[in-house]
C-alpha cells in the first residue's frame, strides 16, 4: 500500500481495517494476506468486473501463486440483489470446493457487497469476506459494519445476517470510472454522516461539496474517512444494531419504502437509486421532525439545499401513494410491535431514534403537506 493510504479501524468483538487509498485493488500482498485457506471466490457485476477483476485476480495470483481462485459474476443493478442470485453464488462456492478458511472477495457497490456478504456468511456457516468497494455510497456505507442481505418483493434488506469482513479495501482511484449520478448517489450518504451526528463535518461539506463533485481525490478521501470513522465508532458500540447504530439509518426507512414501492433499481430505468431515495428519505425524516416540534424549519431548508447542491433529489418522485408507502415503512427491520419506529432529528447533527411514531404525523409528510 502506498503512503497516502489512509486507515480506519473499526473495533469491537470482530475487529477490521479499513484501507482508504489509490491503487489497493492492485495491492496484492495486502489483499491475499487475509486468504487463511487455498481457496477465493471473487465476486462481482457486470459493470465492475470488466474494469477491475483481472487486475484483482492477477494480484492475488502473483501473491499467492498456489491460491485456486474463481469468479462470480452478476448482472449490474439493485434488481439483481435475490434470494435467487444468492444461491447462484453459494453454487459457485461449492463448485469451487471452498473449505471452511475460505474467502469471498466482494468487488463493486453495495448490491455485491451485501450480496457476497451474505453468501460468506451462510457458506458452511461462515466464510471469510474482503470488501473491496468501487462506488462512494459502498465505501462510506454498506461495505462498512457487516450487514449484508438480499431483498425481496415485500421489502429491502429483510433476507440477511450480521457478517463483519475480514478487511475493506476503498480504492479511491475506481472512482474516476464512477458515473456522475453514482458519484452523487454516494454523497447523499455522506452527507448523512454530518446529518445524524457531527455538525462541523456537515458545514465542510457545505463548503467543499463542488470539489466533490468533480472528483478531487484529496476532498473524497477526507469524506470517506470521515464517514468510515463516524460509522465505525457507532458500530463498535452496537454491532448487532440493539440502540444506537439505528441512528446510521436516517432517511432510510422513507427510502426503502419508495425503492420497493418503485420496483428498485435506479440504473437501468427513471426510478431514483438507493442514494437518492436516501436523500429524498432525509429530508422527509426532517419535515416530520418539523411537523413534530422536535427541529427548526431551518436545519430542513439548510439539508434541502446542501442535497440540491449535490444534484441529489429531495422531493417523492410523483405517482407514489402516500398509502402504498407508509404500508412499506411498516415492515421496516427497525419497527416494534408494529409500531413505527424512525430515526428523526433535532437539528443538523442531533439525530434520535424515536419510538412510537403516529402514523397520522406521517401521511401528510408523504403527501407532499408536512
Amino acid at each position: 500500500m502506498t503512503p497516502a493510504t489512509q486507515t480506519v479501524h473499526v473495533g469491537g468483538d470482530a475487529p477490521y481495517a479499513i484501507h482508504i487509498g489509490p491503487s489497493l485493488l492492485r495491492a496484492g500482498k495486502a489483499l491475499a494476506q487475509h486468504v487463511r485457506g487455498r481457496h477465493a471466490l471473487l465476486v462481482s457485476d457486470t459493470h465492475v468486473a470488466p474494469l477491475y477483476a483481472d487486475a484483482v485476480a492477477q494480484a492475488l495470483s502473483e501473491a499467492r501463486p498456489e491460491l485456486q481462485l474463481a469468479r462470480f459474476v452478476l448482472p449490474a443493478g439493485e434488481e439483481s440483489k435475490t434470494l435467487a442470485h444468492f444461491g447462484a453464488a453459494i453454487e459457485a462456492l461449492a463448485e469451487l470446493g471452498a473449505t471452511r478458511d475460505a474467502c469471498v472477495f466482494a468487488l463493486g457497490g453495495g448490491v455485491v457487497g451485501d450480496l457476497a456478504g451474505f453468501a460468506a456468511a451462510c457458506w458452511m456457516r461462515g466464510v471469510d469476506v474482503v470488501q473491496l468497494p468501487t462506488t462512494l455510497l459502498s465505501m462510506v456505507d454498506s461495505s462498512v459494519g457487516g450487514k449484508t442481505a438480499v431483498d425481496i418483493p415485500q421489502g429491502k434488506n429483510l433476507v440477511g445476517a450480521f457478517h463483519p469482513p475480514r478487511a475493506v479495501f476503498a480504492d479511491t482511484t475506481a472512482l474516476t470510472t464512477l458515473p456522475p449520478r453514482e458519484l452523487r448517489a454516494g454523497l447523499a450518504e455522506v452527507v448523512k454522516y454530518g446529518a445524524l451526528g457531527d455538525p462541523l463535518f456537515f458545514a465542510w461539506l457545505e463548503a467543499e461539496h463542488a470539489a466533490l463533485l468533480d472528483g478531487d481525490a484529496g476532498a473524497l478521501a477526507t469524506a470517506i474517512a470521515r464517514s468510515c470513522e463516524a460509522k465505525a465508532a457507532i458500530v463498535a458500540r452496537d454491532p448487532l444494531e440493539k440502540g444506537e447504530r439505528a441512528l446510521l439509518n436516517l432517511g432510510h426507512t422513507f427510502g426503502h419504502a419508495i425503492e420497493t414501492e418503485q420496483g428498485y433499481g435506479g440504473v437501468a430505468n427513471d426510478n431514483l437509486n438507493h442514494g437518492e431515495a436516501v436523500a429524498v428519505g432525509m429530508v422527509l425524516a426532517a419535515r416530520l421532525s418539523a411537523r413534530l416540534g422536535m427541529s427548526e424549519a431551518a436545519d430542513t431548508e439548510r439539508l434541502i439545499a446542501l442535497l440540491a447542491a449535490c444534484g441529489l433529489p429531495t422531493e417523492i418522485p410523483p405517482g407514489l401513494s402516500p398509502q402504498a408507502l407508509l404500508a412499506r415503512m411498516r415492515l421496516d427491520k427497525k419497527n416494534i410491535a408494529g409500531r413505527l419506529r424512525l430515526v428523526l432529528w433535532r437539528g443538523i447533527g442531533k439525530a434520535e431514534v424515536v419510538p412510537d411514531v403516529d402514523e397520522a404525523q406521517v401521511l401528510p409528510v408523504l403527501a407532499g403537506m408536512g
